[in-house]
């Protein structure tokens, strides 16, 4: 990730603005799983619902869902390259069936699908194309995948668009579970990025808003540090 040239400071405060670099730095790499991970519970869920809902479902949309359902048991387990290609006995993987029912709520879940598999094989800048296409309007799954979008962003080294895109992944979930995890991975760019004034809004907002939450009751620490320049 790319780093901005900071002014010269006192000691303790280099030590500190070097932590946080450190600590953004290293974030994605270590919480990458964790990040994939509530999306891929999110999308098992919905997915579900959408097999099973039959009496709203029409025959295209339901075909589709029962399509993809077999790549959901691969990806579960942590087969990507099957969950992505398909196997030989009948599932044509989620990257093929993204295109044949893209049209569809389902299709449009493979697609999203086939970005995950991209990203846990490490294939980030296709998972990121894949990632920039979904335009769901779920109110966990649209902003979960925002969140594995910024990661790419992060990832490929576009440190500022991960940090926005994390913002507007905050935003959008509007929860107690997913706003505070993104606005803190957003601000600790924004740190690593030598903009402190960007950070200490949402470590704030975070302070406020989520108090309860996982960041929010470690937060001081992170304020204290950029309100002590």
């Amino acid at each position: 990730m790319a780093k901005k040239a900071v002014k010269p400071a006192p000691q303790q405060e280099q030590k500190s603005l070097e932590e946080a670099l450190t600590k953004s730095e290293q974030f994605f790499e270590n919480n990458k799983k964790t990040i994939f991970g509530v999306l891929i519970a999110i999308i098992v869920i919905i997915a579900g619902g959408m097999l099973y809902n039959t009496k709203v479902a029409q025959p295209r949309q339901l075909k589709a869902a029962e399509a993809i359902y077999p790549g959901e048991t691969y990806f579960v387990n942590g087969d990507y390259s099957t969950a992505l290609n398909g196997d030989a006995y009948g599932f044509d993987g989620f990257e093929e069936l993204s295109k044949q029912y893209k049209n569809t709520k389902a299709g449009k879940l493979a697609g999203l699908y086939a970005g995950l598999c991209y990203a846990q094989l490490d294939s980030m800048d296709v998972a990121q194309k894949y990632l920039e296409k979904y335009s769901g309007n779920d109110k966990m799954v649209a902003p979960a995948a925002l969140g594995a979008l910024a990661n790419c962003y992060a990832t490929n080294g576009d440190a500022a668009k991960a940090a926005t895109t994390f913002e507007n992944a905050a935003k959008k979930a509007n929860n107690n579970l997913l706003s505070p995890y993104y606005y803190f991975q957003a601000a600790l760019i924004y740190e690593s990025l030598d903009k402190p004034a960007q950070a200490l809004k949402l470590y704030n907002q975070i302070k406020v808003n989520y108090p309860e939450s996982t960041e929010g009751k470690d937060i001081e620490k992170y304020i204290a540090r950029l309100t002590s320049k």
